[in-house]
């Protein structure tokens, strides 16, 4: 029985450890400083499978940090590093290689 419960505390132990591990990493990375931050208005935009399309053309531009895709709006946000920047050009040449139609590019404000 003593054995029973000293596997019980070490499971659960070794889980709130790989817990704490996992927060720990989302708060840095959410604390972690970005740059420019760019809305674009894309055409045709319609499905899950849609904006992975998209997201994987954007990511493949130098500099990009992440996407956040708002599919019924057609709206894609793109953070970039620090000091790097989304030419409208690239962005455009992206998501046409996805199959769709840049309509609109804009860098959003810093408190936006």
């Amino acid at each position: 029985m003593k054995l029973f419960f000293s596997r019980v505390w070490l499971t659960g132990a070794l889980l709130a450890g790989l817990l704490a591990t996992a927060f720990s990493v989302v708060t840095v990375h959410a604390e972690a400083p970005s740059g420019p931050v760019y809305a674009l208005q894309i055409d045709g935009l319609a499905c899950p499978f849609c904006a992975y399309g998209i997201e994987k053309q954007l990511k493949k531009i130098e500099g990009v940090v992440s996407t956040s895709i708002d599919i019924k709006d057609g709206v894609v946000t793109v953070v970039m590093e620090r000091d790097a920047t989304l030419d409208e050009a690239a962005a455009k040449k992206a998501v046409e290689a996805a199959g769709f139609t840049l309509r609109g590019f804009e860098r959003k404000a810093a408190d936006e």
